[in-house]
C-alpha cells in the first residue's frame, strides 16, 4: 500500500525545534527562515547537546553568516516550489518578498556562495521535485509541467534532459525498469 503524503516543510521543522529546544529548557524565539534566536546565553554543553539532538533531522547549525543566508534562500526557493499559491509569482518577487532585501542583492549573495545563479538552481530544483513526482506518482507529464509551474511539457522535458542527460520518459522507465529489479530479487 502506498499513502502519499502532503506536508508543510517549514512547520515540521519549527515543531521539532521546538520539541528540542523545550526538551532542553532552552529560552528562544523562532525567526523566518532558519534563524532560531536564543534569549541569554546558551552553555556549550546545551549547545552540543541540541545540536546532537537535530542531527538525525538533518538540521545543523551553520556558523558563516553568509553560509546561512544562502541556505535561507534555498529553503525560501523550496517553499516556493511546494506552494502552489505561488505560481504566478516571478522567483524575484516571490524571494525579494520572502527575504526582506532585493533580489538583486540575495542574487550577488547567492552567486558569490555558490558559484552559480538563483535562476539555475531554480532550474536544479523543478528538475529534482519532477524527479520525486515522475517515481512516486501516477501524475502525467504534462501535470508535472503543470505542477512545476513550466509553460508546456516541451520546457519541461528540454531543461530536464539538459539537466540530467536523460527525457523525463527515459528516467522513468529506467527507475520502472530498477524498480521491477529490485522486486525480483
Amino acid at each position: 500500500m502506498t499513502l502519499f503524503l502532503k506536508y508543510d516543510f517549514h512547520l515540521a521543522c519549527r515543531t521539532i525545534l521546538k520539541e528540542h529546544l523545550d526538551a532542553l529548557n532552552i529560552s528562544y524565539t523562532l525567526g523566518n527562515l532558519g534563524e532560531l534566536h536564543i534569549k541569554g546565553d546558551l552553555d556549550e554543553s546545551k549547545k552540543e547537546a541540541l545540536e546532537n539532538s537535530l542531527k538525525k533531522y538533518g538540521i545543523q547549525f551553520l556558523d558563516d553568516q553568509k553560509s546561512t543566508f544562502v541556505e535561507r534562500i534555498k529553503s525560501a526557493i523550496d517553499m516556493m516550489l511546494r506552494d502552489e499559491n505561488a505560481k504566478s509569482v516571478k522567483v524575484s518577487t516571490y524571494l525579494a518578498d520572502k527575504m526582506n532585501y532585493s533580489y538583486s542583492y540575495l542574487s550577488n549573495i547567492f552567486s558569490e556562495s555558490t558559484f552559480t545563479s538563483i535562476e539555475n538552481f531554480v532550474i536544479l530544483r523543478k528538475v529534482d521535485f519532477a524527479k520525486q513526482l515522475i517515481c512516486k506518482t501516477d501524475l502525467t507529464l504534462t501535470e508535472i509541467a503543470f505542477k512545476l509551474n513550466y509553460s508546456s511539457v516541451a520546457h519541461l522535458s528540454g531543461q530536464f534532459k539538459k539537466t540530467t542527460g536523460l527525457t523525463p520518459s527515459t528516467f522513468l522507465r529506467i527507475m520502472k525498469n530498477k524498480k521491477d529489479y529490485a522486486e525480483e530479487v
